[in-house]
């Protein structure tokens, strides 16, 4: 069966657009609710939790009605990261957590998102039987049937003590000067207290959500502010996250942006150094050529998902593995939660720099990202040009003039009308060029 409504990582859209709706949300409620309320008949349980922009109230209140309509009980945690709502999920028993987030979109995007009861992403087939019940007429239980909404206190100063306990006890920050770049997200209660508490100087940035600046010129997919900061500050690194917490990039002293692909190599250097480190490394298609032909020189093996940390998830379950991640920040440690987290990512890099006393900076010798150029063309109607003869052709023109030092990849967007079109190789004009030519040739096929 093909889903109607989820996507990769759930339901997301713009606010008050068919799905996201305050109606289409109560029966998505509903429907939740139907499902856990079978599995675990008369004890299901619910948390709520949400990132910082302004429709997250009015998705909350109609989630809250959807699910106690269906006999569940609901446990509302208020603004917290998503990754925090997998621990917390877990750690209270829930039958499942929801999350309403838009993640790095801007406020007038909006998007609900599950975990399952171990704090994982919901398996396909419960995706699907949510869905069985969307186009159902939704039902109320009987008034002594309904669920019970609370209120969970306490629950940011859980997740904090679970962050500082995924490094090592006697580890002390102090002496080192951070600035954080919370994106006026999820992260901005939380992060500052884990490093502070932890020793470090903090410097904090885009801490002062309002409803409507969440992600704007701040967060991992607006470092710029951060740079400067940094800078500014003469800060030992930078940590920038994404608006709901999941992402995480950094900047070195220098002001330099150290992305996903790199933050992946540190983490697997300090799992070598320290005799913890076992199996291999899941990226995806657009992980820097530059980390596959490092952590090679590391004797340590590499894969490619698809792009999305849910399949990213999936390699790593088929291969027993514990580490891996995306370019844009996404990084999973299996061995200290269940799904991407930038708090605890950024923890693991921290650590690996106290520990070895090496810069940011220090830390990425051998390796060097491999210059890519990513050009996007926009389509008229949705296709996949590499059907196209005179598209092949281009392609494979391309890869011969780069040799066995360079790739070629065209991928179409999952989020917007768009083929990306991706050339990496060792020379700068040369990929630049490339990529261009390869995108000129799609945009004519595309008409």
């Amino acid at each position: 069966m093909t889903r109607k409504y989820f996507g990769t990582d759930g339901i997301r859209g713009l606010v008050g657009t068919e799905p996201i709706t305050p109606n289409f949300v109560m029966q998505l409620g509903w429907a939740v609710g139907k499902v856990f309320a079978k599995q675990s008949p008369g004890d299901a349980k619910i948390l709520i939790g949400k990132d910082t922009r302004i429709s997250g109230y009015m998705f909350e209140s109609a989630l809250e009605a959807g699910l106690s309509a269906a006999g569940v009980d609901v446990r509302l945690l208020g603004p917290m990261p998503t990754p925090a709502i997998a621990y917390l999920t877990r750690t209270f028993q829930a039958q499942a957590g929801i999350v309403i987030s838009a993640s790095h979109n801007p406020y007038h995007d909006n998007g609900i998102k599950f975990f399952c009861g171990t704090g994982a992403k919901l398996p396909d087939e419960v995706e699907l039987e949510i869905e069985s019940y969307l186009d159902k007429p939704m039902t109320t239980m009987p008034s002594h049937d309904l669920g019970k909404v609370k209120r969970i206190e306490g629950a940011r100063g859980r997740y904090i003590e679970f962050c500082k306990s995924t490094v090592p006890y006697n580890l002390s920050l102090k002496g080192l000067k951070v600035v954080l770049d919370c994106a006026h997200g999820a992260t901005y209660h939380i992060a500052p207290d884990v490093f502070d508490e932890l020793g470090a100087e903090v410097i904090s940035l885009g801490v002062e959500p309002n409803g409507f600046n969440i992600n704007e010129e701040r967060g991992s997919t607006s470092p710029e502010a951060l740079q400067r900061a940094v800078l500014e500050h003469g800060a030992d690194l930078g940590i920038a996250f994404d608006g709901d917490g999941d992402r995480v990039v950094m900047v070195d002293h220098a002001g330099q942006l150290v992305d996903g692909d790199e933050l992946l190599y540190v983490i697997v250097r300090e799992g070598l150094d320290g005799k913890k480190f076992r199996g291999g490394v899941v990226g995806t298609l657009m992980s820097n050529l530059g980390l596959e032909v490092a952590l090679a020189e590391l004797g340590v093996e590499f894969t490619r998902a698809k792009v999305g940390d849910r399949h990213v998830m999936e390699s790593l379950k088929k291969f027993g593995w514990r580490l891996g991640g995306e370019s844009s920040g996404h990084i999973i440690c299996l061995d200290k939660t269940t799904t991407g987290d930038g708090i605890i990512a950024a923890l693991q890099v921290v650590t690996a720099m106290r520990r070895q006393d090496f810069s940011l900076r220090d830390m990425l010798r051998g390796m060097e990202k491999y210059p890519q150029s990513l050009v996007n063309v926009k389509m008229s109607k949705r296709c996949d040009p590499l059907g196209n003869l005179t598209v092949q052709k281009a392609v494979a023109d391309a890869e011969g003039e780069l040799g066995s030092h360079g790739r070629v990849l065209l991928r179409l967007s999952g989020t917007e009308p768009v083929v990306r079109v991706m050339v990496e190789g060792v020379d700068d004009t040369q990929v630049e060029k490339l990529a261009h030519d390869v995108a000129e040739v799609v945009r004519e096929a595309l008409g």
